[in-house]
């Protein structure tokens, strides 16, 4: 009897094994039908970035096509604390019978960022920031691929309804790269007046992995971000005398070189963390000493317990030297940690991260999907989960050129980052690809 039941375990899981394979070739020939409009989408956007609160072409875009393909769309999803800004958030809403729900997530916004690519279809898009400084606009970070590959992914879905069971929800999300268009949404009730997902997955651009491949990272695979001013408040003078003043830039300097024993004596190494001083301005004139100095600074980490560490030593240290330097405690320092400029760490649930990339490696190949190491960017997916209470994988995609990676490497030079003006992802294998693996995340995780 044992041995029947062993026998028809083998005959189930390979018709499973049967039916998830036999499932490729069809998706590759939906996918064929539809690259050169996928293509041509991704052009078009890429050509009409909008900066991050300011996405209302590309959402009404996001949202008509969606709305075209039979799914249920909602717009304008989003509250952000300055009641002045309009949220654009998409969210669209496909339900086939009882099963999982799904969410699975783009963003919408780009970067003021002058593109130098080259290409036909390069940006030359300006317009006035929020401060009413007239700048450039590029998708600098590729949410032109998300959101293509989003559209792309959707239209495969909708024609594979047989496939699947459950509630899909697309997410089209504002201003990721201001870190505060999740929790616009959140804070917006998205999961009060739309079901809560029982998975949340996305995708990313990646700068240095190769088009048609994808890279997995279970656990902590993007850090936390803050953002940091101090104003280092000194007494300004004549500076052929410093000694009847209190020299600021001195004060700054030696805070700027402090800093970093915070990670290299103060934080373990076993901990990732980074400090950064990204600007310092202070004084007007090559003989007057000033009488105060604003430094910025990104802080990373991924684990909360060394973020609210970090913070407080940095508020320590600044009015300690500035103590030191004989500073009175009425011109102390002032630390001010930014309320909106911030996001939570980026968590991949080890267990689905695991599972995906199994799924990744049947329909693209093990060749074709890269385990890759952590890094300390940020953005603010991780709002999603609700602390890591709802399993999620943001999932890297490969964008560039193979033989520029592999000319890149052999000769030691770094290909252009992320939010570099020079920025040019391969459109055609690396939508194929998006399409290709969210596709069968999809499948996998509401399978009937």
């Amino acid at each position: 009897m044992r041995n029947k039941f062993y026998l028809l375990s083998l005959v189930c899981t390979s018709l499973l094994a049967t039916s998830i394979y036999a499932q490729q070739p069809a998706l590759d020939a939906m996918i064929d039908r539809n690259i050169a409009s996928l293509v041509a989408t991704y052009k078009t956007l890429h050509a009409a970035p909008e900066l991050s609160h300011h996405e209302e072409k590309t959402s009404t875009f996001f949202a008509a096509q969606l709305r075209g393909m039979g799914y249920d769309v909602t717009e304008r999803v989003g509250k952000y604390e300055n009641p002045a800004l309009s949220s654009y958030g998409v969210v669209a809403i496909m339900k086939n019978g009882p099963g999982p729900t799904v969410l699975i997530r783009t963003e919408l916004d780009a970067l003021p960022v002058n593109e130098k690519t080259g290409l036909p279809y390069a940006s030359t898009v300006k317009t006035k920031n929020e401060a009413g400084d007239e700048v450039s606009v590029m998708h600098a970070c590729g949410h032109d691929v998300h959101i293509t590959s989003m559209l792309g992914t959707a239209k495969m879905l909708s024609e594979l309804k047989d496939q699947w069971r459950g509630t899909l929800i697309i997410l089209g999300q504002p201003a990721e790269e201001t870190v505060d268009g999740a929790r616009a949404m959140m804070r917006d009730g998205l999961y009060q007046k739309f079901p809560k997902p029982d998975f949340v997955v996305a995708l990313h651009d990646h700068s240095e992995l190769e088009a048609g491949k994808v890279g997995y990272t279970p656990g902590y695979s993007l850090a936390s971000a803050d953002s940091v001013d101090i104003k280092v408040r000194g007494l300004g003078g004549h500076g052929a005398a410093p000694e009847t003043t209190k020299d600021p830039i001195v004060v700054a300097a030696e805070i700027v070189l402090a800093l970093q024993t915070i990670v290299s004596r103060e934080n373990s190494p076993l901990d990732p963390a980074v400090i950064t001083v990204g600007s310092i301005h202070g004084g007007s004139k090559h003989n007057i000493i000033p009488d105060e100095v604003n430094l910025q600074l990104t802080v990373r980490a991924y684990r909360e317990e060394v973020r609210h560490r970090m913070l407080a030593s940095i508020g320590r240290i600044a009015k300690g030297i500035a103590l030191a330097a004989g500073i009175p405690a009425d011109r102390a320092p002032i630390v001010t940690v930014s309320s909106t400029q911030f996001t939570a760490a980026t968590y991949n649930d080890p267990a689905l991260t695991e599972r995906l990339a199994a799924v990744f490696t049947r329909a693209l190949g093990a060749d074709n999907v890269v385990k890759l190491p952590p890094a300390m960017m940020s953005e603010d997916f991780g709002y999603l989960s609700l602390e890591k209470t709802i399993p999620s994988v943001d999932f890297s995609l490969g964008a560039v050129d193979p033989e520029k990676v592999k000319q890149s490497r052999a000769a030691g030079t770094p290909l252009p980052s992320l939010h570099s003006a020079l920025f040019a992802p391969l459109p055609e294998p690396t939508l194929r690809t998006g399409v290709k693996a969210m596709t069968s995340a999809v499948l996998e995780l509401m399978k009937k």
